[in-house]
């Protein structure tokens, strides 16, 4: 099979030839960019002949971007769509995200114009600020322009735009928000496929929370009753058990004699049925101070306004306000086991995985040792468990340090250097990922 040369590369010539075409496509986009903005400009408004502007159905001027941009002929994207070969849709869109990044995201402008921001990062915020004044769309861009550039995933970018866009107008965001709360409900779906059905809950974030949680509670009382099947098996049972209260009561009194089976004869307390039912917690981060934007985060949801926690978490949670973290301030510890303090101060030293664009923020990740824990003599006195030798990793990510022959160092608290098996070198820290070269022989980054 002739595969254009590459069967005669090495490993890591390949790689480099992938970097090349990586640099070339990205080129490409944004060439194709500059051309989508140039052809609403030649088909602007004055471009409509004026029998079409008289003419029932005739042509007419469209702004297509948003406030500040020039308007153009409505019918001039079908050309342009003709020759990318894609819908009339598709390329109207794409001169309206090229007109509002020249016109409306200087900042963002001019890091794609020097390759340093992917043109589908800075589309994205032009379509997510469409509807924004152009003060508005011009503090988003201040506040976004930074991250855009690849060095967080793309789920993370995501959520950092939606929370730069409701800070430029909270009091937008917030009616927002009360609109989309009147819109919740629980139904089947209604489409059925071989037999099987869905059902839909959109509810405000603390409902799911707590239905997540009940469902997995009783999943897992099933599994400790002896149910054998998988947990989703076992979560669609919980569902339908829920659904009858008096199945829910008899399993948790069958959940609660096994629970008190654990116990020691002489130790077995008795066990309320309503200390069965699991707690849930959420953890919403605000800010205080003259600096506020309204705007606060709830890990695994995203950002929120202020009037929502209130309105919604308000009524039916209880908070506990824990200050700022001292991380610095961390003592460390000689035991291979990881305080939970220490857990917490790298979580909010940075939430994600370490290794180079990951995009999990979850807490339920393992905390690695950067330099490997030593046992036995070598580990007496050496404070092994500290800040500034943790990292947040997944299991695979952690097995591919470990066996894959990636390298990494961490020559500050909360920032990684890491270099692949090529000598591929990336940078890690709280703002994302960054290519930093490739390692040459004298040690040094090219």
């Amino acid at each position: 099979m002739d595969l254009g040369g590459l069967d005669g590369m090495s490993g890591g010539e390949l790689l480099d030839h992938v970097d090349a075409l990586a640099r070339q496509q990205r080129q490409t986009e944004v060439a194709i960019l500059r051309a989508a903005r140039q052809h609403a400009i030649i088909n602007d408004e004055h471009s409509i002949p004026g029998w079409q502007l008289r003419a029932p159905g005739g042509q007419r001027p469209r702004r297509f971007g948003g406030v500040g941009t020039p308007l153009v002929a409505e019918f001039s994207p079908a050309a342009l769509g003709g020759r990318l070969g894609i819908s009339t849709h598709a390329a109207r869109e794409l001169m309206a995200d090229a007109l509002d990044i020249a016109h409306r995201l200087p900042r963002l402008q001019a890091r794609v114009e020097a390759l340093q921001v992917k043109v589908s990062y800075a589309r994205y915020i032009a379509r997510r600020t469409r509807n924004l004044t152009r003060e508005q769309a011009d503090y988003v861009d201040e506040r976004t322009v930074e991250s855009a550039d690849g060095r967080i995933p793309w789920t993370r970018f995501e959520t950092l735009v939606e929370a730069a866009v409701k800070a430029s107008d909270p009091a937008a965001a917030a009616e927002h928000e009360r609109v989309e709360a009147k819109r919740q409900f629980a139904q089947a779906t209604s489409s059925t496929e071989d037999g099987m059905r869905g059902f839909y809950v959109r509810a405000n974030l603390g409902v799911i929370a707590k239905l997540d949680a009940a469902v997995a509670y009783f999943a897992t009382a099933l599994a400790h009753l002896g149910d054998a099947r998988s947990e989703d098996d076992r979560r669609v049972t919980a569902v339908l058990v829920l659904a009858n209260p008096v199945h829910a009561l008899d399993l948790l009194q069958r959940y609660q004699q096994w629970l008190a089976d654990q116990q020691p004869p002489a130790s077995k307390p008795a066990v309320d049925l309503a200390d069965l039912m699991p707690a849930v917690v959420l953890y919403v981060h605000t800010y205080a101070g003259a600096d506020t934007t309204d705007i606060g985060r709830v890990e695994d949801h995203g950002p929120v306004t202020e009037t929502w926690i209130r309105e919604h978490l308000g009524p039916c949670a209880r908070f506990t306000v824990q200050p700022v973290l001292d991380i610095e301030g961390q003592a460390p510890v000689d035991g291979y086991e990881i305080p939970d303090r220490h857990r917490e101060a790298v979580h909010l030293m940075g939430p994600a995985d370490t290794f180079p664009h990951s995009p999990n923020i979850s807490r339920a990740q393992q905390i690695d040792h950067t330099i490997a824990y030593r046992k036995g003599k070598a580990a007496k006195g050496a404070g092994q468990s500290r800040i500034g030798n943790y990292a947040k990793m997944t299991v695979l990510h952690h097995r591919i340090k470990t066996f894959a022959g990636w390298q990494v160092k961490q020559p500050f608290p909360g920032i990684e250097v890491w270099q692949d098996p090529f000598g591929a070198l990336y940078l890690v820290d709280h703002t994302g990922t960054r290519r930093l070269g490739r390692h040459r022989d004298d040690g040094e980054a090219a």
